[in-house]
């Protein structure tokens, strides 16, 4: 899973990087300090397979992962160049969803590029560019294809729905928003429009909002109501406190939790909240040599499952010997399971489910 995070200067996008992925992008309080596109792999924390490792004895703990992309502030213009984000917005078209954030605090020595904190004036100026950018792929396209259709007329219906979803576009419509049919979907699926993948609003507030839910803050009453009106997710974070968290081992990093009266972190947040909306799930493998997780789409089959570990598991699969995690842990361990009738075969109609942990069966 790709992850590309956008925002406009100085809105704490390469603290909240720095902090999930402890890979040190450069923040500091000025526009455009991150050129180049930082890439960041984090591991998706889950205590299932520290549990596993100890019942098993596996040699290893292969946790699944996430690539974070953190690409430079945007600014007014950035789809025409300003400030080099056409080069920029051209880095995070192959990301799976996009985590927007947004300054939701005020302080006065973090500048803000336009002068003051407006959620909904910075939100908007970004959906602008991420449009505008997808007007000139769509131009591009529709430049090549009305050559085409001279001596190609199917292509005219091609040249049909890059004209309709240029004019919603023109309207101030993300793609996400327009209701497109299979045909139209595949018409514009190799431009990856930017505006056509699902967010996640990231409001970046102080401390004390984290800490005391009861508090009142317009900013993120304007975030909660953009994302409401547009059936996107919200995940509230201080980029501050995930950057304490990110220097802390897992001991010390439940005790801060503890202290500050809160159960997750929000990277742990952004993480099942990006699950959700992706729709994806994790089913384990375990044995002697290695306990291991892997992400799949919800609805997944087994053969299609076995193939995410190795095409030749998919391609020559027998049966899936497959135990849920919560019934294991009740057994108390594998051969107690199989006691119990609590480990079952399946066969290629499965539909595998998250916490699922799975033997195949092949033969090729």
């Amino acid at each position: 899973m790709k992850l590309g995070i956008v925002g406009l200067p100085n809105v704490g996008k390469s603290t909240l990087f720095n902090a999930v992925t402890k890979a040190g992008a450069q923040a500091a309080n000025y526009p455009f300090c991150t050129i180049d596109p930082n890439i960041g792999v984090v591991s998706v924390p889950d205590n299932r397979l520290k549990v596993l490792q100890k019942m098993y004895q596996s040699k290893s703990l292969v946790p699944t992962t996430i690539n974070f992309y953190d690409i430079a502030g945007l600014v007014k213009g950035a789809s025409k160049g300003e400030g080099l984000g056409n080069k920029f917005l051209s880095h995070i078209r192959e990301v799976s969803a996009i985590l927007h954030v947004v300054r939701c605090f005020d302080d006065p020595d973090v500048t803000h590029v336009d002068g003051s904190v407006d959620p909904m004036r910075d939100v908007e100026t970004i959906n602008l560019e991420l449009i505008f950018s997808d007007m000139e792929a769509i131009d591009k396209k529709m430049e090549r294809l009305t050559k085409q259709v001279k001596s190609d007329k199917s292509l005219k219906s091609h040249v049909a729905t890059l004209t309709m979803v240029k004019e919603e576009l023109e309207q101030g419509r993300s793609v996400r928003e327009l209701n497109l049919d299979e045909k139209e979907q595949e018409v514009i699926k190799d431009l990856n429009l930017l505006s056509s993948k699902p967010v996640i609003y990231v409001a970046n507030v102080n401390e004390d909002y984290i800490t005391n839910e009861d508090l009142s803050n317009e900013y993120l009453v304007q975030l909660e109501e953009i994302a409401a009106k547009e059936g996107s997710s919200i995940v509230k974070v201080c980029a501050k406190i995930e950057a304490e968290i990110s220097e802390l081992d897992e001991i010390e990093k439940a005790l801060f939790l503890d202290d500050l009266g809160i159960s997750f972190s929000g990277l742990d947040k952004l993480i099942h909240t990006s699950y959700d909306l992706l729709g994806l799930i994790t089913f384990l493998t375990a044995g002697p040599q290695e306990v291991r997780a892997w992400t799949i789409k919800k609805g997944t089959k087994a053969p299609q499952a076995a193939g995410k570990i190795h095409t030749d598991f998919e391609r020559g699969f027998i049966k899936a010997e497959v135990i849920h995690y919560d019934d294991l842990i009740s057994a108390g361990n594998p051969i107690a399971a199989k006691e119990k009738g609590l480990t079952r075969l399946e066969g290629k109609d499965y539909i595998v489910k998250d916490g699922d942990i799975i033997l195949f069966r092949f033969n090729v």
